[in-house]
């Protein structure tokens, strides 16, 4: 017993010695776009990578050469299939996500939020890594097709403005969720020492409805600003 529990063992550690240097042969074979990008095909082509070397490690009655030949012939196929999404952008399209925009102009885009099936908080998150905490803030924001965000500011973001030089006062460049597909998070306006009545009166001066309001954010000042909810008219953006 204990002599083919030994054996079995040494098996598994001289499977491990020869099917890193293979895997590591073929890392670098599939090319820094497997390794950094990750579209679809390639996300499939390492797990199934994952799994074909998991088996060959874990089952020592599993054919070690079978695995290896499979790893090979997997490498392969990930080659051809990016060379062939590279020559011909109908198939290419076809294996990976086109680019989204998500917000335009300081407005989050609501159906297109809806099809790439991300939440308002997946965003802010999103902004708040890039340093953005104030939607106005935003120009363009483009959910890239390996699921991370771009954004570009706009103007007065990218470039100094008067309060830079000193000639006049910034706005604030940060601003907190006060109402979320309808919902009013009264923490907010207890933060800003606010209450519902103020809001109410915000609501009506710009003519909208609670309900109706998608993203709503307030800052410091109490300068209360609204997504708008029907804007729809963002530029062509294509990969």
């Amino acid at each position: 017993m204990w002599t083919e529990t030994v054996k079995d063992l040494l098996l598994i550690a001289g499977r491990i010695v020869t099917i890193y240097p293979l895997m590591l042969i073929v890392g670098l074979f599939m090319g820094k776009r497997s390794l950094g990008e990750l579209p679809v095909f390639d996300f499939l082509v390492i797990l199934t990578l994952g799994s074909v070397v998991g088996a060959d490690i874990a089952e020592p009655d599993v054919n070690h050469i079978h695995i290896g030949v499979a790893i090979v012939l997997i490498s392969l196929l990930q080659r051809v299939v990016s060379l062939w999404a590279i020559k011909s952008r109908k198939f290419g399209k076809l294996i990976s996500f086109e680019p989204t925009i998500v917000i335009h102009q300081g407005n989050l885009l609501v159906n297109n939020l809806k099809k790439v099936r991300y939440s308002i908080d997946n965003i802010l998150q999103m902004l708040r890594e890039k340093d953005v905490f104030h939607l106005p803030d935003v120009e363009l924001a483009i959910l890239e097709a390996n699921g991370k965000l771009t954004v570009y500011k706009n103007g007065p973001k990218s470039a100094p403005t008067l309060g830079d030089l000193g000639l006049a006062k910034r706005q604030s460049d940060f601003s907190y969720p006060l109402i979320v597909e309808g919902t009013l998070y009264p923490e907010t306006l207890c933060y800003i020492k606010k209450d519902a009545h103020w809001l109410e009166s915000q609501l009506q001066a710009k003519g909208v409805r609670q309900d109706d309001i998608f993203y709503a954010s307030v800052d410091d000042n109490g300068i209360l600003y609204i997504s708008d909810k029907a804007f729809a008219n963002p530029p062509p953006i294509r990969h």
